[in-house]
């Protein structure tokens, strides 16, 4: 199924969306839509959320690019696709392919995480590790593509594959027909363009929000200057939005059809992270966790404009940066407390302090003994501790305390 085959192409239209759903029947589950008790109860509104990252390969990726596949010319698929990606694309092209019987070639960078190289193979694709950054091993895929004849599939800016990611929109209206305001992670645009042009062309008056990193917001910008702008992007643990500079296609889509993009910060990514995990029982990718993340963020801009739909579009993440994510959230609700603290350097002085910290019910996760550093005194030592908390008030009862106790808190 090909859209269109025009230079430019004309907008994209509800039945475009209708006829990707029924391409993808048998292929894309339907995924479940929960409601969040603790989220509604924040907000002042119900909040549900649509769980895509259940779907096959993890995350939503496997609805675009099956339908892009699915429309290339039979001597396209011969000559076998190829595409760039650290994780979600990938698997869902490999998937994608490999259910319609079409050779994938997925590059993907060297830092890759393991169980996403894995995953990626196992569905079927010639896995090739090139460049430290997507930037260079998106200019590797292309450079096969022209090489082999291979079809490159875009992440996101292609007609068909924002069709696809856009079922998304129409299984929402499905299963919450009552919506009043849907909330979207925010990369290239795909997910987004896609599920506002099902949404709006059915429910106009559905609101709906994208959400960006801090460190990654293309999408603002451009918007302002009223075309796709390239911006400088940072570190941030949502690396599945992490996108510097809107699509071509997807831009002119999302300026029409998305009412507005926010930002959220990286604190608010790992405490939605966290919530994800605590309260609703969903391992959700940073990227996926970002619609809860503006959830936390602005509760009461919310409030009046429920019931409210939180799209958690991956859960492709890895064990290690998992768990450093979590210590992270954890930290930023208060719930971690990390303090550097000098004592006189004779027998029982830890264990003492040992003692007043279980007195304070604050409990020990790491203990750093220092005593070779050019800062102490002669009979000084320094300790480094991480304390598991109950939350920021005791987090300021356990430092009140150790300063009543006299010891001296340097960090």
């Amino acid at each position: 199924m090909s859209f269109r085959t025009s230079h430019v192409p004309p907008p994209l239209i509800l039945d475009d969306v209708r006829g990707a759903q029924k391409m993808l029947a048998g292929v894309a589950r339907t995924t479940p839509m929960e409601t969040s008790r603790h989220l509604s109860a924040l907000v002042g509104a119900p909040v549900h959320l649509k769980c895509e990252h259940l779907q096959r390969t993890g995350s939503f990726k496997l609805r675009g690019a099956y339908v892009r596949i699915s429309g290339l010319r039979p001597e396209e698929k011969a000559a076998g696709v190829v595409a760039a990606s650290a994780g979600n694309h990938a698997q869902g092209v490999a998937l994608a392919s490999s259910l319609q019987g079409v050779r994938s070639t997925v590059f993907m960078p060297v830092g890759a995480p393991l169980p996403k190289v894995a995953a990626t193979r196992d569905y079927g694709a010639d896995v090739r590790l090139h460049g430290q950054v997507v930037d260079e091993t998106l200019a590797a895929a292309q450079a096969y593509a022209r090489e082999t004849g291979a079809v490159f599939i875009h992440p996101f800016d292609h007609l068909d594959v924002i069709a696809g990611q856009g079922t998304v929109g129409l299984e929402i209206l499905e299963q919450c027909p009552e919506v009043r305001t849907i909330v979207v992670g925010v990369g290239g645009g795909g997910l987004a363009a896609g599920i506002g042009i099902a949404v709006k062309a059915l429910r106009p008056d559905v609101r709906v929000v994208g959400v960006q990193a801090e460190a990654a917001a293309a999408f603002p910008p451009s918007l302002a200057l009223g075309r796709p702008t390239t911006v400088d992007t940072a570190a941030t643990m949502a690396d599945g939005i992490k996108v510097g500079r809107p699509g071509d296609v997807t831009f002119d889509l999302v300026r029409d059809v998305v009412d507005e993009v926010r930002t959220v910060s990286e604190d608010e990514l790992s405490a939605a992270l966290l919530l994800c995990l605590e309260r609703a029982k969903q391992v959700v990718e940073p990227a996926g966790a970002s619609p809860v993340a503006a959830l936390l963020s602005t509760p009461q801009w919310f409030a009046g404009r429920g019931p409210v739909v939180a799209v958690l579009s991956g859960g492709n993440v890895d064990p290690l940066l998992m768990q450093r994510i979590l210590r992270h959230g954890m930290t930023a609700a208060g719930r971690h407390l990390g303090l550097r603290l000098r004592l006189s350097d004779r027998p029982g002085a830890l264990a003492t302090l040992l003692g007043v910290l279980s007195r304070l019910d604050a409990n020990v996760l790491d203990v750093a003994h220092v005593r070779t550093d050019p800062r102490l005194g002669l009979t000084e030592v320094e300790v480094e501790l991480h304390l598991e908390t109950k939350g920021p008030e005791h987090c300021e009862q356990v430092a009140a305390a150790l300063g009543a106790a006299g010891y001296a808190v340097t960090g």
